[in-house]
């Protein structure tokens, strides 16, 4: 299966960020992708809660998902939608940041809510809680595709090895990691998590992220890391899509998942131990 991961420069105005999503997607089917992912908050990339709660949609009548789920159909191909910001009904009115796989019908095949927030204080008076306005999920997913089974997740989602172990040992051959991350800690953490998250588990980790200045025309300035990366389950980067709005391509062979857990069989090889006392 040939995937191509999609990089992209969302801003705040989802009819905008939709027409850059569904040119690229038509670009990547032309190249032959048979399965395209799409970054985190593909649909709106905010810095405002005044601003979301007047665009955003609930997932019923969301047009971004509408719309990238008929052109899946059309196009016959899997589709990940990295994540949507989502409205709820949650009493206290947080969003949701929701990742959906696609099936060649349109279909949605599976969703998941990102599990980890982004509640952190980078430095340079720089913090960041993303649980103010989105609420957690809870639940961990994969899912069954005739190319592989996915573990599904998101951005923060990397800096929690046990989530992937799970997913790992649950079946999990690709995992799926769309992010918007921080130029930060992108350029220090970026590439030796999703290394480390391959090899941990021998899977396949597909990042399709976001990049650059982000055009928001409320609320303070955002900007993102950008090299979206493919790194195959021995460790290896396959695939780094740089700092530009850019697609990359990965050809996926899950006889590299047997051969590396054959090589190196962690993930299969858990020890029970107490818990760490203090001498």
């Amino acid at each position: 299966m040939r995937a191509a991961l999609l990089q992209l420069n969302s801003g705040d105005d989802p009819a905008e960020n939709l027409i850059a999503t569904q040119d690229l997607l038509r670009h990547a089917v032309q190249e032959g992708a048979g399965f395209v992912l799409t970054p985190e908050v593909t649909n709106c990339v905010s810095t405002s809660r005044a601003v979301q709660q007047q665009v955003l949609r609930t997932q019923d009548d969301d047009p971004t998902l509408a719309a990238l789920r008929d052109q899946a159909a059309q196009a016959g191909i899997w589709l990940l939608i990295g994540s949507l910001a989502l409205k709820t009904d949650d009493a206290d009115g947080r969003f949701a940041n929701r990742s959906f796989l696609i099936a060649p019908s349109g279909d949605i095949a599976a969703q998941y809510d990102k599990i980890h927030m982004f509640d952190v204080d980078i430095g340079d008076g720089e913090s960041f809680r993303e649980s103010d306005g989105y609420r957690p999920g809870d639940q961990a997913v994969i899912a069954e595709t005739p190319f592989g089974t996915l573990g599904l997740s998101i951005c923060y989602d990397l800096r929690f090895p046990q989530l992937y172990r799970s997913l790992a040992q649950a079946g999990a051959q690709i995992l799926t990691i769309p992010s918007a991350f921080h130029p930060v800690t992108g350029a220090a953490h970026w590439q030796p998590l999703l290394r480390a998250r391959a090899i941990e588990t021998g899977c396949y980790v597909l990042a399709p992220a976001q990049t650059g200045d982000h055009p928001i025309r409320q609320g303070r300035p955002r900007r993102s890391y950008g090299h979206s990366m493919a790194i195959s389950p021995w460790g290896e980067v396959l695939a780094d899509a740089g700092a530009t709005e850019d697609i990359v391509f990965v050809d996926l062979d899950l006889l590299t998942v047997d051969k590396a857990r054959g090589r190196v069989p962690s993930v299969n090889s858990d020890q029970k131990f107490k818990a760490p006392i203090r001498e």
